[in-house]
């Protein structure tokens, strides 16, 4: 009978010396080079991978930007972007930003604007909303917001940079629409800026009147040409006129009636009842 010998150095898997497989990054810049723009997704498919963090490594070593549109969504290389002199660089419906996502792009252009900006106004500069971004940036203090013209305007944080970016837009000239109607008066800055002041001394349903009294004046488009002077939405201009001009004004009522809290009667303090001697 033969002896049996017995191996007892360490159980080595066949698995053990598998080699990892290895993404190259030159997969990514090929692929970013001829397409520009990618999803997450896209790249995954190109480095012949399914695991998020090979990609962000490969991406962190190439050097890399994400979209500020469409909720950061889309990546394309450092060195690919040519931005325009705004620091924006659209490819279709995607933008870019010298200054990184949408709150960093939105707090620096908010900063820097020479008079501020509404949130429609700067929606239509970036091509995204960005009402939510402003109003988060605000709660950070991180930027200024205050009404101006019956519309919140969001200011620099610093109050130099901010009174500037006051002033500059109450000195803002009227529309080149409006030149020839009723307010082509207003000529100077100093008018200019003194109307638009005016109006926002006014209360909610003195602004809507004014507004619609200056529609009315105009004529044919007027409720738009007063939106875009007031920074109102040109509905609001429109009711205005009509309650003007169908006699819908009460004096000295700001609300519909029926309208406020309820008022409380004063309550009197009555004398007890002297008791018999």
């Amino acid at each position: 009978m033969g002896i049996v010998t017995l191996y007892s150095g360490p159980i080595r898997s066949n698995y053990t010396n598998m080699a990892r497989p290895a993404f190259s990054a030159n997969a990514l810049r090929d692929f970013l080079r001829q397409h520009l723009t990618a999803t997450l997704e896209q790249l995954k498919k190109a480095l012949g991978t399914s695991a998020t963090m090979t990609v962000f490594r490969k991406l962190k070593a190439l050097g890399y930007r994400t979209s500020y549109s469409h909720r950061g969504k889309y990546y394309t290389l450092a060195s690919l972007p040519q931005f325009d002199p705004r620091g924006l660089w659209p490819r279709g419906s995607v933008w870019f930003s010298r200054q990184g996502n949408l709150l960093q792009t939105t707090a620096c252009w908010v900063q820097q604007a020479e008079a501020g900006f509404t949130a429609a106004e700067l929606r239509s500069q970036l091509h995204v909303e960005v009402k939510t971004t402003l109003l988060r940036l605000y709660r950070r203090q991180q930027i200024h917001r205050e009404k101006l013209g019956g519309v919140y305007v969001y200011l620099a944080a610093q109050p130099g940079q901010r009174q500037r970016q006051r002033m500059c837009r109450l000195n803002r000239p009227l529309p080149e629409a409006l030149e020839a109607g009723s307010l082509s008066l207003a000529a100077s800055q100093e008018l200019r800026a003194a109307i638009i002041l005016f109006f926002s001394l006014l209360d909610e349903r003195q602004r809507r009147l004014y507004a619609g009294l200056e529609s009315f004046k105009l004529g044919h488009g007027g409720d738009r040409q007063i939106a875009q002077l007031l920074d109102l939405d040109a509905h609001t201009v429109g009711r205005g006129r009509r309650q003007l001009l169908g006699g819908e004004v009460q004096p000295g009522q700001v609300r519909r009636p029926g309208g406020g809290r309820v008022p409380v009667e004063k309550k009197r303090r009555t004398s007890s009842p002297k008791s018999p001697a």
